[in-house]
């Protein structure tokens, strides 16, 4: 059997086991939704860390970075500005309100705040975004054994999502979290030690310069590969705006905010994984650009850290190297299968269909929502062109629907219902109509959704005078 397709299989076994393993403590949704709120600041910037970094933030940056170079690192970069925010303004906040009123999930506080019909209405839009999130995730995976073993897509993909729908569903975030710990290590390690590798391999910076000038004709375009805006400020602008407030408000780590313990483990666990997001940020870049250096034909850019991973260094670190991406790609994977799971068993399942659920029966139906969210999962990888495109339909559904009800409501009592509604329906309606009938371009040097995100920012805050809330709450107080 290849060597580094068993070295991968054999931890990606360790992990069903660890999930399995801590399952059987789980006994009620509690311990599944928010790990009975007892996360301290290191599980908690362990599982936000292991999260944040995932098929995106690897293969999918160093795909970009294979094409555009440096400037890529404003993808991860825009993600851990939107953690500082979460860390000291959100976070601390939302946690407050969750502990307050035992909420589990996000849908739980947009009830609350706001009425059922929001949550409804979000809740559905957001399951369709974060199966498109799955199954970037899956697609990760998929190229990482197509490098190593020469797996089709579909066996890839059906691989990974065994492995996660196994772990996470005995579980929930309790078994996500104690295995994202391991995930984490090797993460990190892996990256460390392979870039290094990657840039010794093309002569250092100095021999990665020169080749990139040699692969590419125009000087201009090889100057552009290393400069901070060479991507294009519409992109980075782009990146900005739909990112930062995407990591303040993703279900997925706001229901890990909910697991923390106290408000400091809030702060102090998410400023940290922001810390190593910035620092992070640079090495799938590098290694992409890399890549470039020694595959500059590669039809498939998104192989480019797969490749380099098992090219470009020594078997050992290769393998550990491989292993990293594997785990990153997983680690986010379970991430997503949470908000699937508690987006449809807590915010739809409970709230229309069975008010009166008993804990361990939600328990079971959210096991059964992740099986299912594992299938459609694949099915969806199987027709997405590439990660990005995957990710970047999860991100802008949910800033330009989610962000400005979500911040408005946390932080104003003015925020209404009918301002809600009408801030996100704009969003919304303005992004399709740019994206379907402007080729995706929006006002000045936006994109379509970054105008989207904007259109409901100012209706959202216009609302607040024209339709206030009658009625304040106790819960943004």
């Amino acid at each position: 059997m290849n060597v580094y397709l068993l070295m991968i299989l054999l931890y990606a076994i360790l992990l069903i086991f660890l999930g399995w393993f801590i399952g059987k403590h789980v006994k009620g949704a509690a311990d599944f939704f928010v790990a009975g709120r007892n996360l301290d600041w290191r599980l908690l910037f362990t599982t936000l860390l292991a999260a944040n970094i995932g098929a995106g933030s690897t293969v999918g940056v160093a795909g970009i970075a294979y094409k555009y170079g440096i400037s890529s690192w404003w993808w991860i970069g825009s993600s851990a500005i939107g953690s500082i925010f979460l860390a000291y303004f959100v976070g601390p906040k939302i946690w407050q309100v969750a502990k307050k009123y035992n909420l589990y999930t996000l849908g739980d506080y947009l009830d609350l705040r706001y009425a059922k019909v929001l949550r409804a209405v979000i809740s559905l839009m957001m399951s369709i975004g974060t199966l498109a999130l799955f199954s970037g995730q899956l697609i990760g995976i998929a190229w990482i054994l197509n490098v190593v073993a020469g797996l089709e897509k579909i066996y890839g993909t059906l691989i990974g999502a065994v492995v996660v729908v196994v772990y996470f569903g005995a579980g929930g975030l309790l078994s996500a979290t104690i295995v994202n710990i391991l995930e984490l290590v090797v993460i990190l390690a892996g990256f460390i030690i392979a870039l290094p590798y990657a840039l010794a391999h093309v002569g250092g910076v100095t021999g990665l310069q020169n080749l990139v000038g040699q692969h590419m004709a125009d000087p201009v375009q090889a100057a552009n590969y290393f400069a901070w805006d060479g991507i294009g400020h519409t992109t980075i602008l782009g990146y900005l705006i739909v990112l930062v407030p995407a990591f303040c408000i993703s279900p997925g780590l706001i229901g890990k905010i909910y697991g923390a313990k106290d408000v400091a483990t809030v702060k102090l666990g998410t400023v940290l994984n922001a810390a190593v997001q910035f620092v992070f940020a640079f090495f799938p870049v590098i290694i992409g650009m890399c890549a470039f250096a020694a595959f500059p034909n590669l039809e498939q850019r998104e192989l480019a850290l797969p490749m380099a991973m098992k090219e470009l260094m020594p078997f050992a670190v290769s393998a550990l190297a491989l292993a990293a991406i594997f785990a990153a790609e997983v680690s986010t994977a379970d991430a997503v299968l949470y908000m699937l799971a508690t987006s449809f068993s807590k915010d739809l399942y409970k709230t229309f269909i069975d008010p009166e659920i008993t804990e361990e029966k939600l328990l079971r139906i959210s096991r059964i929502v992740t099986g299912v969210a594992g299938i459609l999962g694949v099915i969806m990888a199987l027709y997405m062109p590439n990660i990005i495109t995957a990710l970047q339909i999860f991100y802008s559904l949910m800033s330009v629907s989610l962000a400005a009800p979500f911040l408005f409501g946390l932080f104003s009592q003015r925020a209404s219902v009918k301002g809600a509604f009408i801030a996100a329906g704009l969003g919304v309606a303005t992004t399709l109509y740019l994206q379907f009938f402007a080729a995706g371009k929006g006002i000045w040097i936006l994109n379509a959704a970054s105008t989207g995100i904007l259109v409901a920012i100012i209706a959202m805050f216009l609302s607040l005078y024209i339709l206030p809330n009658t009625k304040p709450k106790l819960i943004v107080e």
